[in-house]
């Protein structure tokens, strides 16, 4: 568990969206949309309120299931595999709205995250023998050294979650994301209702996480501000359909873009 990550090699897919469809009812919440994302790279998927982009995350992630489709990841198809095994593989992920327990402290909310790569079965770990003893001792200090270092949050691991401000709560969302070690992660908004302090940080932060940790990064964000400086390339949804993907230049000069959703004034 401890020791610095491995950074693999770019220059290929680690993931692969192919002719994804996902419907709720009579309503088509995604329609054959295609993604590929490189290793190594920050992937942005951008589109109005509706267009389908956390409906996209959870079908990468596994929380929603396509009615058509393929998700490929390392070489795997993982479309009907869940969400738990993917999160093993090393899809880690963070959501829109802070999922964390705010009752418990940030130290024992971020070793949640890492609970999909321990060996110890749940017998094992209800009885706490001394092997399970040993991988939550390794655990605790892989948290300790390497994530709130890395987070700046060292000085926040006794603190109840609920009595952190919002932008605080984000970055312990990102940390238990971490503490799993992922080799993609899924970002829903990172920056959403952030004050502009805390989003230069979160920033720094996501950009750190691919450049020193070798994490593969897909975000969702309305900021375009964080979206044109952070993302190598860029897929637009609307109303479910991907209308388009490119470099930030090519996106922000796509016609189709343009009225679909940056508008007249951003182009």
């Amino acid at each position: 568990m401890t020791g610095p990550p491995v950074v693999e090699s770019e220059g290929r897919d680690i993931l692969s969206v192919e002719g994804l469809s996902l419907s709720f009812g009579g309503l088509a919440a995604l329609a054959d949309v295609d993604l590929s994302v490189r290793q190594g790279s920050i992937t942005g998927i951008i589109g109005p309120n509706g267009a389908g982009k956390t409906s996209l995350l959870n079908c990468i992630s596994g929380f929603y299931r396509p009615q058509r489709g393929r998700v490929t990841f390392d070489g795997e198809d993982v479309t009907r595999v869940a969400p738990d095994r993917r999160a093993a593989l090393g899809i880690g992920r963070t959501f829109q709205n802070v999922a964390l327990f705010e009752g418990m402290s940030v130290l024992d909310n971020v070793k949640l995250g890492a609970h999909a790569r321990l060996r110890s079965g749940i017998l094992s770990t209800m009885a706490f023998t001394p092997g399970a003893r040993r991988e939550e001792l390794q655990l605790r200090e892989q948290v300790e050294n390497e994530v709130f270092d890395f987070l700046e949050i060292e000085h926040l691991r006794n603190r109840t979650v609920g009595s952190l401000a919002y932008g605080l709560q984000k970055r312990v969302d990102l940390a238990r994301a971490l503490a799993m070690r992922p080799r993609i992660l899924l970002l829903d908004e990172p920056v959403a209702g952030m004050n502009e302090e805390e989003t230069e940080d979160m920033a720094r932060f996501i950009l750190d996480v691919q450049e020193e940790r070798g994490v593969t990064i897909v975000l969702i964000e309305h900021d375009m501000g964080v979206v044109m400086d952070l993302c190598d390339r860029i897929a637009v949804l609307s109303f479910g359909e991907r209308i388009a993907a490119g470099t930030p230049d090519e996106i922000r000069r796509d016609p189709e873009v343009i009225r679909a959703y940056l508008g007249e004034e951003a182009a």
